[in-house]
């Protein structure tokens, strides 16, 4: 493995929310000599003799992936292991799955953690397969991406860890294992051995280390199972919030008279508010899942350069500076001059969703919400606004079926609506979300942090969120990895949200 050592220096994430001072930064590469599964055994060795002298050294790591939290769940003071360039995928062959397998081997693809959103579409679709489900953005790697429950809007499949079936996780200096679900196994127990690995069939286990929020050791490798190429077709309308909208929103009744197939249930469903214009109507986006034919004309960004996938932190930024009371319209004529209002916009997942551009200091935060919550919630976020506003960005909700995954904030069944707040960085933001979250917590509402969105995660309010699920998630890590490498995996935030224990 090559390593390129920066020396001390401050980072940054992507969106620029917060900066600290690191030890050094490791850029991480490939060799590029021998069979793409011995250059990939040859870095599992190179990052065991990282951990290994970490250990030694007592100092902290953590693995990087495409700089995208909002939040320092990435960071580290000690050392930051930039994975960017562990890019490997191949195929799987029949002869290296397990006879007890249920799908078929042509759908499986090995990924190496670094491996951005877009690149794993490009290789998917260039062999005619895609990926189940996207976030809004495609410039995460998809260690990182399944490690903080990156989500989309999937209605009947999930976030973005529901497309991993099995994990390869560098747990010490002389450990690693291939993790599967006994419930689910893929791989012939020689694949484990093929990578140097011990083999690990736990349903507990996996789950708690699906979302692992990097307190599991390093994540080496996913085992992605794939589907068919598909197209999306996308609409996105203005249309009033009124009962009808309501049913659709808490009890998934798809036979609102606005939507583009009335009775028909969309593969993604969204709707967005401008809290200064919400009489007017909100802005709803569909998306229903068809045949991929290659007779359609790709999605393009409209004016402002937004495509039909993208999520308010594309133009929110562009409302920096604005006066208190120039807020309503100011929001309002960016709101227009952005969005893709549009009908019947056919695409692959990666060109609806593909995205990678951001304008100007935002923030975001996301929670996770049962669906029976959304009217209430949507009436305590104007009462805020009209107290503790302007809220200078917009409201949006999305909505995607529950996670298995221990520590997924989309834990909320049989879907969970995802609610989020795009606004331009600033104290003021901050100060609205903290009154949000007290809102909700007045209103005995339940919700769970994203994440890798910005949050105010204490202990207390972690154990209220997640429960029984926060021992089983401690229990599974005391399980597989040892104390002094959980030691330096953690970092400053794992342990003000009370994360860090090894049970």
């Amino acid at each position: 493995m090559k390593i390129v050592k920066n020396g001390s220096f401050t980072w940054s994430n992507e969106h620029r929310t917060f900066s600290l001072p690191v030890q050094d930064l490791y850029d991480l590469a490939n060799e590029t000599t021998g069979t793409a599964l011995e250059i990939y055994n040859d870095t599992t060795k190179g990052i065991q003799q990282i951990i290994r002298e970490a250990i030694q050294s007592n100092t902290p790591l953590r693995a990087l992936g495409g700089s995208w939290s909002f939040t320092p769940i990435a960071a580290s003071k000690g050392i930051i292991l930039n994975t960017k360039l562990l890019n490997i995928r191949f195929p799987v062959s029949q002869g290296s799955v397990s006879p007890l397998y249920k799908g078929n081997h042509k759908y499986l693809c090995m990924a190496q953690c670094g491996n951005r959103i877009w690149e794993l579409n490009k290789f998917l679709n260039e062999r005619g397969f895609s990926l189940s489900s996207s976030g809004a953005s495609n410039g995460q790697t998809i260690a990182g991406a399944i490690a903080t429950g990156t989500h989309g809007a999937g209605l009947d499949f999930g976030a973005l860890q529901e497309n991993v079936v099995g994990l390869h996780l560098i747990t010490g200096p002389d450990t690693q294992l291939w993790l599967e679900r006994s419930s689910y196994p893929v791989m012939a127990d020689s694949f484990a051995d093929r990578l140097g690995a011990d083999l690990l069939r736990d349903d507990d286990v996996f789950d708690a280390a699906l979302v692992s929020i990097g307190a599991m050791g390093f994540v080496h490798g996913v085992m992605i199972e794939t589907v068919d190429d598909f197209l999306l077709e996308s609409y996105q309308r203005r249309v009033p919030y009124d009962d009808a909208l309501i049913r659709q929103l808490t009890a998934l009744d798809f036979s609102n008279p606005k939507l583009p197939f009335p009775g028909e249930r969309p593969f993604h469903m969204q709707m967005m508010i401008n809290p200064y214009e919400m009489k007017k109507g909100v802005y709803a986006t569909t998306m229903y899942k068809r045949p991929y034919r290659n007779d359609y004309t790709p999605p393009k960004p409209n004016g402002a350069g937004i495509g039909p996938g993208d999520d308010a932190p594309c133009f929110v930024g562009k409302l920096a500076g604005i006066v208190p009371g120039a807020v309503p319209l100011m929001v309002t004529k960016v709101l227009s001059e952005s969005l893709n209002i549009h009908e019947k916009q056919f695409g692959r997942l990666g060109e609806v969703f593909s995205n990678t551009i951001l304008r100007g200091k935002i923030a975001s935060a996301a929670i996770g919400l049962p669906l029976t919550a959304v009217p209430q919630v949507v009436q305590a976020l104007m009462a805020v606004n009209e107290a503790a506003g302007p809220f200078v960005g917009l409201f949006a909700f999305r909505f995607v079926k529950s996670s298995r995954a221990t520590m997924a904030f989309t834990r909320f069944a049989p879907v969970t609506c995802v609610m989020e707040l795009d606004a331009v960085l600033s104290r003021e933001t901050q100060r609205f979300y903290d009154a949000v979250w007290d809102k909700l917590d007045q209103l005995n509402i339940p919700f769970s942090f994203h994440w890798g969105k910005m949050s105010s995660i204490t202990p207390d309010r972690l154990r209220r969120m997640y429960g029984d699920s926060l021992d089983k998630f401690l229990l599974a890590r005391s399980k597989i990895i040892d104390p002094a490498t959980a030691g330096i995996f953690s970092n400053d935030i794992m342990k003000s949200w009370g994360i860090d224990a090894v049970s």
